[in-house]
């Protein structure tokens, strides 16, 4: 099925230390993802103490051609790997927007329920976090672009590279959780 769907994970640093699911409090290892049919972004970080270290990052992409059931199998999948490779402790995906195209909903829906069925079955509590919330949090301002966020986003983790615009948002979603919990739960995310 991985040769079919042709995906591979993009890791950020080489070194990566193993992680439980039962890992002190003190340690977080969370999985961000901003969920699309065409390029769904998963960003992996390990927040420990005040340090934040990227384990992996990447984009699910699906060529035009393939039909939606097919990059529906392609996220599943990955993110299954994904998974199984960082053991995240929480996930954070992008709130719901409100589509003036009844169409576009539904088929961002369709990716959101994919990504958040594999969570689910691995069984780790999952949180939403607006999209203008996020950019508040990195940036400093609700309507941010997309690249400030992503320089941002290379900044905080200290990253070599620019991350993809899709990866750039999936990290940003993790940092601003990290960020939150951090506040003691004064600003507590919505978990769902």
């Amino acid at each position: 099925m991985q040769q079919r769907l042709g995906g591979k994970i993009s890791r950020v640093t080489a070194v990566a230390l193993p992680v439980t699911r039962h890992a002190s409090l003190a340690t977080q290892i969370i999985l961000g993802v901003d969920p699309s049919v065409r390029g769904t972004g998963y960003g992996v970080i390990r927040v420990e103490k005040s340090k934040l270290l990227a384990l992996a990052q990447g984009t699910i992409s699906c060529p035009k051609d393939w039909e939606r059931s097919r990059c529906l199998a392609k996220i599943t999948q990955t993110l299954r790997d994904v998974v199984r490779e960082y053991q995240p402790t929480v996930c954070v995906v992008e709130g719901l927007f409100f589509a003036q195209n009844l169409k576009t909903a539904i088929i961002m829906g369709e990716a959101r329920g994919a990504a958040m069925a594999v969570i689910a079955e691995a069984g780790l509590e999952i949180y939403e976090i607006a999209t203008r919330k996020v950019k508040q949090a990195i940036v400093g301002y609700g309507a941010a672009q997309k690249i400030a966020v992503a320089k941002m986003v290379q900044r905080m983790l200290n990253l070599a590279e620019l991350p993809a615009p899709d990866a750039a948002d999936a990290l940003a979603l993790a940092l601003t959780h990290a960020q939150e919990n951090s506040r003691h739960g004064l600003n507590a995310p919505k978990k769902i």
